[in-house]
Parts: structure tokens; sequence; C-alpha cells
């Protein structure tokens, strides 16, 4: 008769599962700060975790492919499928401004699935909300940037129509978008948008810039992941447009910035296709920050200690 002896590596799970509640209890501290609205505290505490070998790793871990890189050459055979996405996302966003230079979106335009024969019952509304929302809060985190707080509608709410419920996630770092705010109420007055140009122009790094434009872009690049398409609802182009107006871009600088952004976001989204849906689905059901943090971390590195 033949033994086999099945060897269990008890170091290795102890260093696991102590590893997994270290995370965790720094993301409880995390989660109070952010109550308490002590952003730069819960910040920090992320950034010390990322110290420890068995900390918030995937914090921070995604560097930005340079502008001048051949881009699709550099992502293999992934290149394909990245190329059709990045299309769709600039096409969609060409179609968007378009829409707003004409100051009308026609109802086509605003309901593409319908163009596209997918199902337009009201059940799939949240659905898609969540799926959106996690885009943003994955690409944020990535690159580095907090979320701070996020707010997905319940199907009721979204049943109502009502264009001011909606989904959201908030960072920590990209302040700045108050100031763009009142710079784009000013500019709608030809006199003071003369004298704001001239006078004053926005100031960000292109770190938080670059950083900025690629979490923006996370919900529409994610909704081409699913769909192909996006829903019409394009707010978050028209904030993009705004900081790349408020920073002084031309017509030509903002196409090739946002291809650049989409690009980016496309190939990080479709690289962590598993932790933006694990992240979906911690977000449908209104988990803490902190929660949703572990759940990122968890999928990236759940082969390992």
């Amino acid at each position: 008769m033949v033994f086999i002896c099945h060897r269990f590596n008890f170091s290795s799970a102890v260093g696991a599962s102590s590893a997994a509640s270290g995370r965790r209890r720094v993301l409880e501290r995390v989660d109070k700060e952010l109550s308490r609205g002590n952003y730069e505290s819960a910040l920090s505490l992320i950034k010390q975790s990322k110290t420890n070998p068995h900390g918030l790793r995937a914090f921070g871990s995604v560097k930005l492919v340079p502008r001048k890189s051949p881009f699709f050459d550099i992502n293999g055979s992934n290149s394909s499928e990245l190329r059709s996405l990045v299309d769709s996302v600039v096409d969609s966003i060409r179609g968007c401004i378009e829409s707003t230079s004409a100051d009308e979106i026609s109802s086509d335009k605003r309901h593409s699935k319908e163009e596209t024969g997918s199902s337009s019952e009201e059940p799939a509304d949240r659905f898609m909300v969540v799926q959106h929302e996690s885009g943003h809060f994955l690409v944020g985190y990535l690159l580095g940037v907090l979320p701070r707080r996020y707010e997905i509608p319940k199907s009721e709410a979204l049943r109502c129509n009502d264009s001011t419920v909606t989904g959201r996630v908030e960072f920590v770092g990209f302040e700045f978008l108050k100031e763009v705010g009142i710079a784009k109420q000013l500019m709608k007055d030809d006199v003071l948008c003369k004298t704001y140009q001239m006078e004053t122009r926005g100031k960000i790094s292109s770190k938080i810039l670059n950083s900025f434009s690629c979490v923006i872009l996370g919900g529409l690049v994610t909704e081409h992941m699913l769909l192909g398409y996006s829903e019409g609802l394009h707010s978050d182009v028209d904030k993009l447009l705004s900081v790349l107006r408020w920073l002084g871009f031309t017509e030509t600088e903002a196409k090739s910035h946002i291809r650049w952004a989409a690009s980016n976001t496309a190939y990080l989204l479709l690289s962590h296709k598993d932790a933006r849906e694990k992240l979906a689905e911690a977000m449908a059901m209104s988990k803490s920050v902190g929660y949703c943090i572990e759940t990122i971390e968890t999928a990236i590195f759940r082969h390992q200690i």
C-alpha cells in the first residue's frame, strides 16, 4: 500500500491570514478617518501601509504609458482589443462634444442602447450605474488617488428619471474641481470670460491632470467594455473638457490628451477585469470604502501572500 502525503505549508497559510488581518485593521482605521472628514489622515494610513510587504500594494501601483511611447506596440497581444476599445471611447467623446457644441442632444444619441437592440428595461439601470462608478473607483485607486466616498442610488430613485439622482465617487486630491466650476460660471459671461482668459489660468501638476483624466474616463471606458457604447450621459466628458479649457488647452492639444488618457484607462481596466467585477459587487451592496479597497487588493494579489 502506498501512502501519498500532501504537504501543507502551515507557515504560508498563517502568513496570508495575518497579512489579511493587518490590512483589514488598517482599512477600518481608514474608514473611520474618512467618516470624520480626515481625508489626509486616511491617505497617510494608506501610504504607510504600502511600505509593509503585505500591506496595500495595489494603491498607486500602476504607471501610465508616456505620451511619446508607441502605446499599442507595447501591449502586444491585447493591442487589437485595446485599439478597438479606445477608438470606440474616443468616438463617443467626439459625439458628445459635437452634441454639446450644437447645444442639442437628440433622443437617438442619448439612448444609444435602443440603436443596438439592447434591453432598455429599468432594472438594468442600477447595474450599469454600479459598473460605471466601479470604473472610476478602480482607476483612481490603482493610480494612487484615494476614493473618499461613493454613492450608488437605489433602483427606485433611478426610476423617477430625476437628473439629480446619479452615482458618484469623490476622491482626495481633486479639490481643484471647485475652482474649475467657478471659472466655468464666469466664462458664461462674454466680458468676464475675456477678462478671465487674459488675467488667469488654472494650474495643477501634470501628474494630477493625468490621473484625473484617466479617473474621469474610467466610467465611460467601463461602459464601452461591457456594452460597446455608452448610455449617453456625458457629464464626465463635460467635466474633463472644462478642466482642459481651464488649463488653457487648445482644441488640438485637448484631442491628443483625451486619446492618450483613454488609451491608458482602457489598458488599465482590460488588465484588471476581475478586480473591477469584484469591486462592482461590493459597491452594489454599498460596502464601505475600506471594504472596497480590500476587495481590490484581494482580487489582484489573491495568489500571493
